[in-house]
């Protein structure tokens, strides 16, 4: 789509159509940032993994590198914010947490490196929401078995169709809250470059951007898993 000069852009823009068995595919900027992003993460824990198997090969007293150092400030942040539900057995779901929260973060502040964040698409963050429900439910089920789909008639029957739209309702709230947050900052963005003199797109954006992707990003995907470990808590109980 080709924009007029000082025009706002801050949609998804087609980047390649192809044909295959008779139907046509379409590779956005919502694919190739994910396709970055997740080729980046797998870099990074591929280095992680290499960094901690040579330190502990090494001399434990041994002074650890900048890398490492960062590595460990990290798994320890994310240790302390979900400390309490991994003492009650939850590594699994620990695991999947910390995963979600990694990959929302670097999702949500890939602007800063000129992507477009791919949370800013909603067909992203309705599977993360539903990937969540599924895990939620998988918990609640293993848990309490039957007692967990019984407990869509308490405190008593009539509360039943209430109660399910309340639970159908879980992966729409956590992926429209994530959405919204992200999608209402690219707009931003997009209407200050667009809009705006570039006498004013010198300097300003960064503070912006600061704000945008890094401040409200870091919260919405905590804000995400926080949910996540609530609802499964809820339904463990």
């Amino acid at each position: 789509m080709m924009l007029a000069e000082n025009e706002a852009d801050f949609f998804i823009e087609l980047l390649y159509e192809y044909h295959l068995f008779g139907h046509s595919f379409y590779l956005t900027t919502t694919h190739a940032a994910m396709l970055i992003l997740s080729l980046a993460l797998i870099l990074f824990f591929l280095a992680a993994n290499i960094s901690v198997r040579k330190a502990l090969a090494k001399n434990i007293a041994e002074k650890p590198g900048a890398f490492l150092n960062a590595v460990e400030l990290m798994v320890e942040w994310l240790d302390r914010i979900w400390e309490e539900d991994y003492r009650n057995n939850a590594r699994g779901r620990y695991n999947y947490v910390g995963t979600l929260f990694i990959f929302t973060v670097a999702c949500n502040i890939s602007g800063i490196f000129g992507l477009r964040p791919p949370t800013a698409d909603y067909g992203v963050t309705l599977c993360l929401g539903m990937i969540t429900f599924g895990l939620i439910h998988y918990h609640g089920v293993k848990k309490r078995r039957g007692r967990h789909f019984t407990g869509l008639l308490e405190p008593f029957p009539l509360l039943f169709p209430l109660n399910l739209i309340g639970e159908a309702a879980v992966p729409l709230s956590l992926s429209l809250r994530l959405f919204g947050n992200v999608m209402s900052g690219t707009v931003m963005m997009g209407l200050w470059y667009g809009l705006m003199p570039l006498l004013f797109q010198i300097g300003i954006p960064a503070a912006l951007y600061c704000y945008f992707d890094l401040f409200s990003g870091v919260i919405q995907a905590y804000v995400l898993c926080m949910l996540t470990v609530v609802y499964i808590q809820e339904k463990v109980r």
